[in-house]
């Protein structure tokens, strides 16, 4: 079907190569992962420091200083501190709706720099907060900075790459966040060392340099041929841009198929109505089960919640920071991998791989802490050593497989006329099982828990 060919060929079709422009564009518009990557890593690492848990969540302060029967595994449970995580998440699921509107309406360039505007104001009041109402409503301001760019990001990143480059260049959005975490983690170590207590301060103040870098670039990004051709007559305009991102002269097929594909998507009125047509109804099982499954891998229990994690086996802050910037790391290297061999090995194989690795660490991980980590006390630097290089194996599972194909398979699947609503709940799906995981970890680990890693493995069954 003519409206897939743009998303979906395999490279033979359409004449043209990876020019510069192109790699220019598609780094700006990836700071949107950046900032993704950075609120998901700067939660875990601030909620571990000591001076933001007195400030703002003292009764967990207090249960973790004073409390000395209380189990190892029931410290940080608290609603409210999982609500700071958490609440970006809900804003995100909601505002990505708006999003898919906005991306549709008036494209994809828009969409990334009204998502730039939010996280300026959210990192500006994150930075500032003096109440946990600021903290809260700042993180909302960041959620739905998220919710807008992980609408329009990989869409614009799918829809600028060539298409045999594709597969690598979306996956260069789970990379960036991956960056995005690792930034975060490398900071949340360095202010927790600040004298005073307000190093927590400059970690979530920080996200405006990232954000600041994706609303200015936004301004001079180009849209897409797909995006600008859906809201313009002039064939001519989209063909320069084409050739200037193409850099040939030669996309006459790329663009008549681009053409067919926007006067069939000018058809549909009603995008998330059209969605539901039977024709359709493989991609919207795809849009839905895949961030589905992504999530119930537990990845997000280590981005949010790694410190804290650390912290329950027995580390010190410093300790569990370091750890968290080691599993960061190694989350960066295996993403990179796959954007290597993902256009040469396949989607399925590297799902098939990684879920296999995750599984396997996932119960080790389990059965060690059963066996090793009561409910006080702490393991032995060995042990704690073990744990962490299988939580690393667990992560570079991830990153090779079910991160960067989470985001890459829904992108491309969805032919034109449905693009951004097919996108919108892909993105939906992802949040609201991350605001549950978000939102739930922490009693459940005190509730079950070495067992937690047994119910992760139950949901990869």
């Amino acid at each position: 079907m003519a409206e897939g060919l743009v998303v979906a060929n395999d490279g033979e079709e359409y004449h043209g190569k990876l020019t510069c422009f192109v790699i220019l564009a598609c780094m700006m518009a990836a700071m949107g992962g950046v900032i993704f990557g950075y609120d998901i890593g700067i939660s875990g690492g601030v909620t571990s420091m000591e001076p933001f848990l007195k400030k703002f969540f003292h009764d967990v302060y207090i249960k973790m200083k004073e409390d000395k029967e209380l189990s190892n595994y029931c410290k940080f449970d608290s609603e409210l501190l999982t609500s700071f995580t958490s609440s970006l998440y809900v804003a995100g699921l909601f505002a990505t709706f708006v999003a898919s509107s906005v991306t549709r309406a008036y494209g994809r360039k828009a969409s990334i720099l009204l998502g730039g505007a939010n996280f300026l104001a959210g990192a500006a009041l994150g930075g500032a907060a003096s109440n946990i109402y600021m903290l809260i409503i700042g993180r909302v301001l960041l959620g739905v900075g998220v919710g807008f760019a992980n609408q329009a990001v990989p869409l614009y990143l799918s829809e600028m790459a060539p298409s045999k480059y594709r597969g690598g260049f979306n996956n260069s959005f789970q990379l960036s966040v991956g960056i995005g975490v690792l930034i975060a983690n490398l900071i949340n170590y360095g202010t927790e060392k600040v004298k005073g207590g307000w190093g927590w301060r400059v970690s979530l103040a920080m996200a405006a340099v990232p954000a600041s870098i994706l609303t200015l670039g936004a301004l001079f990004l180009p849209d897409t041929p797909n995006s600008l051709i859906q809201r313009t007559d002039d064939h001519e305009k989209v063909k320069r841009l084409l050739q200037r991102v193409r850099g040939t002269d030669d996309v006459q097929a790329e663009l008549d198929d681009i053409i067919l594909a926007s006067e069939i998507s000018k058809t549909i009125k009603h995008p998330f109505k059209n969605i539901l047509q039977r024709k359709y109804r493989p991609q919207l099982v795809m849009s839905v089960a895949i961030p589905f499954f992504q999530q119930v891998t537990g990845i997000n229990v280590i981005a949010f919640y790694a410190p804290i994690l650390f912290r329950t086996i027995g580390l010190g802050v410093s300790a569990s920071l370091l750890s968290a910037v080691v599993t960061g790391a190694v989350g960066i290297v295996t993403t990179g991998l796959s954007m290597l061999i993902v256009d040469k090995v396949g989607r399925r194989g590297l799902l098939i791989f990684g879920g296999i690795q995750m599984f396997v660490t996932q119960m080790i991980v389990g059965g060690l802490m059963g066996a090793k980590l009561g409910d006080h006390g702490g393991l032995s630097k060995g042990w704690a050593f073990v744990i962490l290089v299988l939580i690393c194996t667990y992560v570079a599972g991830f990153g090779l497989s079910w991160g960067p194909l989470g985001w890459l398979i829904p992108s491309e699947i969805f032919p034109l006329e449905i693009r951004s609503a097919g996108q919108s709940i892909s993105v939906s799906v992802n949040f609201l099982f991350t605001f549950l995981v978000g939102q739930t970890f922490l009693a459940m680990l005190c509730h079950f828990k070495f067992g937690i890693f047994s119910f992760l493995e139950f949901g990869w069954q």
